[in-house]
């Protein structure tokens, strides 16, 4: 887990979340081969977010596949150049055709694969379709490809087993992050509002906050009733006990660093001052920057 974790901050969120660009650098083709399935229902399955090794099998965030009799829904699909092994996999899971895709957020590890599908129908929060409006990969006649369908507070679609129910809480990763509930199956989706077991990367740009994330995290944990499996943005899946613990570890975060901020401690000194001992299986490989983000929003 720390590798992944490790490769998972330097590749996915490097500086100015680089990362959400394609890799400058060369890289061997992605194959499908290199894409790992979970299985968690006879119509659900989840392409996961990395495997161990460099920065070429970094994917993107989880996708989730969910089967139904119209046809199939995903939640996120990956880093553009891993479009051709993306649809493989999908197509090795099952026949059906895509036909919904939604969006958790704006970051291009999550909306990389939205143009490869066809013309689907496209969802995400409102916040989230304005801030892919303003990324190149949405640009001119790829404008096509944006969310045709929005919601401010809460969207439900299909019905009975079918059910997707989507949320939001308010402001954290970015401004426009989306819960997904799958009701009869009790699975939840958080994309990067809880990417893993670590600070968050906070994107300002496209309307994060770090100060009110323990909040919408903690909103967002009170709402997954009836929820077994909860699926991170970039980590294997968790369960309810998990994300209400990032909700308390977040608030911590924020705490520490505002006391700090007020006592006049430098950025460094806070984070070396922060300990995530006491949440076993945390890491601290983004606590400065969340420290950073925190103290700029306090200015």
């Amino acid at each position: 887990m720390k590798r992944l974790m490790t490769l998972v901050s330097i590749v996915a969120f490097g500086s100015a979340l680089a990362a959400y660009q394609a890799p400058q650098a060369p890289l061997p083709t992605p194959t499908a081969a290199q894409l790992e399935v979970v299985k968690l229902k006879d119509n659900f399955f989840v392409i996961t977010s990395s495997t161990p090794g460099n920065a070429a099998t970094f994917s993107g965030g989880n996708v989730s596949v969910f089967i139904t009799d119209a046809g199939v829904t995903l939640v996120d699909t990956k880093l553009a150049a891993w479009g051709p092994a993306l649809l493989e996999k999908v197509k090795g899971i099952t026949p059906k055709p895509v036909t919904t895709i939604i969006n958790t957020h704006t970051h291009g590890d999550h909306t990389g694969n939205d143009d490869k599908f066809g013309k689907v129908e496209i969802i995400a929060h409102e916040n989230t379709k304005a801030n892919m409006a303003k990324m190149p990969a949405f640009a001119a006649d790829k404008a096509q490809f944006l969310p045709s369908k929005t919601f401010p507070d809460k969207l439900s679609i299909g019905k009975g087993a079918s059910q997707i129910d989507l949320h939001y809480f308010g402001r954290a990763h970015t401004s426009g992050d989306a819960v997904v509930i799958f009701p009869a199956l009790r699975i939840a989706a958080m994309g990067d509002m809880f990417a893993w077991k670590d600070a968050p990367r906070c994107d300002s740009a496209n309307g994060g906050t770090c100060v009110d994330y323990p909040k919408t995290v903690a909103a967002a944990a009170a709402a997954l009733k009836n929820i077994d499996t909860v699926i991170p943005g970039h980590s294997p899946m968790m369960k309810v006990s998990d994300v209400q613990e990032y909700a308390r570890f977040l608030a911590d975060l924020v705490s520490s660093a505002q006391a700090a901020k007020k006592a006049g401690k430098s950025v460094d000194d806070a984070a070396a001052a922060f300990s995530v001992a006491k949440y076993p299986g945390y890491q601290n490989q983004n606590v400065k920057a969340a420290i950073q983000v925190i103290y700029d929003e306090m200015k």
